[in-house]
């Protein structure tokens, strides 16, 4: 089998990449202690990466994955890329510096598009998000909508979306902020329960969509994280782990989180629908609620295993700031 992966360099794409390696490796090495009637019942799997530079495709490629280098906004370097594969892991990888933010996720989307046609492969797992069920008030995800509707209008190729809740990952951004001013901050209510999750359950996930294949015409998988929570409760777990027990969530007024999202360099136009996406959530127009918790879409990382993590890149920025 032949597995393509855009955005392997990015947050979540290279968890799907590393995931599908790491099992490759395992039936490898099992292969080797089992002889030869192994390798008739476990056939060696490839993994082709995307990105737009070699050097963040070296770490791969060393591991014996295909390197494709190109731009995603380019169909012809992806129908290369998905012609011969037998399912790909598709993405709209973000520019937070477009200046029109959903022209730039559109032409993404329409290319992805076209190559999945030109290329004829026939599974698809794509990177979509909760809320992309709805076509406006939802901020940047209004254009995972559009993809949805896209990828479901091509005819004779098996498409599963996953949509996956806020990103744990996303607290990450507020290192700058606790650092500096004590306080996690972001636009979302304080007492919103809302679920989240760590994105390496969606690249187990997604891996597992891509070696299973166990989907057919078009479908949805929503990942909601191991439970919902608020804010206040994120920034508590983190602040426990990076001994500021008392850390607290400060809840920014819309402009107010627009005004520091242009500070920290991006666009207008990607700042005005984060505003959007967070209003949505406050208002209850979508989220975890409008789903509906199952024991299918719980992932398994807890806030609690996740401030782990958060930790240790909380001490590496602050040591690097202070060489």
């Amino acid at each position: 089998m032949l597995y393509c992966i855009m955005g392997a360099t990015g947050n979540v794409g290279s968890k799907v990449a590393n995931n599908l390696l790491n099992r490759r490796e395992s039936s490898e090495k099992l292969s080797r202690l089992a002889g030869e009637e192994f390798d008739r019942i476990v056939p060696a799997d490839n993994i082709r990466v995307l990105s737009r530079s070699m050097d963040n495709l070296r770490h791969f490629k060393d591991r014996g994955a295909e390197a494709f280098v190109g731009d995603a906004a380019d169909p012809a370097f992806l129908t290369k890329a998905f012609t011969g594969v037998d399912a790909v892991f598709t993405l709209i990888p973000s520019d937070l510096k477009a200046a029109d933010f959903n022209a730039y996720q559109n032409r993404i989307g329409e290319s992805i598009a076209q190559a999945i046609k030109n290329s004829g492969v026939k599974y698809v797992v794509n990177l979509s998000s909760i809320g992309a069920d709805l076509p406006g008030g939802n901020g940047p995800i209004k254009a995972l909508h559009d993809q949805e509707q896209r990828l479901n209008n091509i005819e004779n190729v098996n498409v599963i979306h996953l949509r996956p809740a806020h990103y744990m990952e996303n607290l990450l951004m507020s290192i700058d902020t606790i650092s500096s001013k004590g306080v996690v901050g972001d636009a979302v209510r304080a007492d919103l329960k809302m679920a989240m999750i760590a994105t390496k359950d969606v690249a187990k996930a997604a891996a597992d969509c891509l070696v299973e294949r166990n989907f057919s015409g078009k479908t949805v998988k929503d990942l909601l994280g191991q439970r919902d929570l608020t804010m206040e409760e994120a920034a508590k777990a983190i602040g426990g782990k990076i001994g500021k027990p008392a850390l607290r969530y400060a809840t920014l007024s819309y402009d107010e989180a627009y005004k520091e999202w242009v500070a920290a360099g991006l666009s207008p136009d990607a700042c005005r629908l984060f505003v959007e996406m967070c209003k949505g959530l406050n208002d209850g127009l979508f989220g975890s609620g409008k789903v509906g918790r199952t024991t299918p879409n719980t992932t398994e990382t807890s806030i609690e295993e996740f401030a782990d993590f958060f930790a240790k890149a909380y001490r590496s920025t602050i040591s690097k700031k202070a060489a």
